[in-house]
């Protein structure tokens, strides 16, 4: 798939990263040039056999050519690049990886009953296709792509059930183990569990190498 990356920041990278080893084609874009120059160098993008990167001089560019658009930063800048696209992201479908964490890092600044997610989403055109991913993984277990040995399970949610499955095959192509929640409300659920594996770091010592997994019955 063709995916472009708004963001090459830790999660960025890492999701690039993920991306690239299933051949897909990354776009990079992020206010800091030397950001995505630096994701474009460190996947080998330059080099023959390298993963085919290329970086966006701007997001509303790269948005046209790409199958999906990774909002790939925090909660505030993933709503503000939602609302500046705008119409630019009509019909197209979504990623959001943020979790709405406030200042002091212990407690979400979204209301009970609502999402990240959810709130993206309402400022989008009607026919944007939103998907939430990722918010569960850390940055440096996406850059090997699994925790003691265990593929990385990412959570996946969305209202649409073709963008959903898109994001599904993406997320399979990377070699991690995507798990279908259904519907996008289902992101406020996600959200606080990407809350509470964020604070659970340092009361546990794992330095955020540590990653959530859902256990399967072998007759599932």
């Amino acid at each position: 798939m063709r995916v472009l990356i708004i963001g090459a920041g830790s999660m960025g990278r890492g999701i690039a990263r993920r991306l690239a080893s299933g051949n897909n084609t990354i776009t990079l874009f992020d206010v800091d040039p030397a950001k995505s120059e630096a994701v474009a160098s460190d996947l080998g993008g330059s080099r023959p056999g390298g993963a085919r990167v290329a970086i966006a001089e701007t997001p509303s560019e790269a948005v046209p050519e790409n199958d999906i658009t990774i909002l790939a930063s925090w909660y505030a800048a993933n709503l503000d690049v939602a609302r500046k696209l705008g119409q630019e992201l009509d019909g197209r479908i979504v990623v959001d990886i943020s979790n709405p964490l406030n200042e002091t890092y212990d407690g979400l600044v979204t209301p009970p009953g609502t999402s990240a997610a959810e709130t993206i989403r309402s400022v989008l055109p009607q026919g944007a296709k939103l998907v939430k991913a990722f918010n569960t993984t850390f940055a440096a277990t996406l850059l090997t792509g699994h925790v003691g040995g265990q593929p990385l399970d990412v959570f996946i949610a969305g209202d649409d059930e073709h963008a959903r499955q898109s994001v599904i095959e993406l997320v399979r192509s990377g070699g991690l183990n995507p798990v279908d929640v259904g519907e996008l409300k289902r992101a406020r659920e996600l959200e606080a569990l990407g809350f509470l594996g964020i604070t659970l770091q340092g009361r546990l010592g794992t330095n955020f190498m540590s990653g959530w997994k859902l256990m399967i019955p072998a007759h599932a």
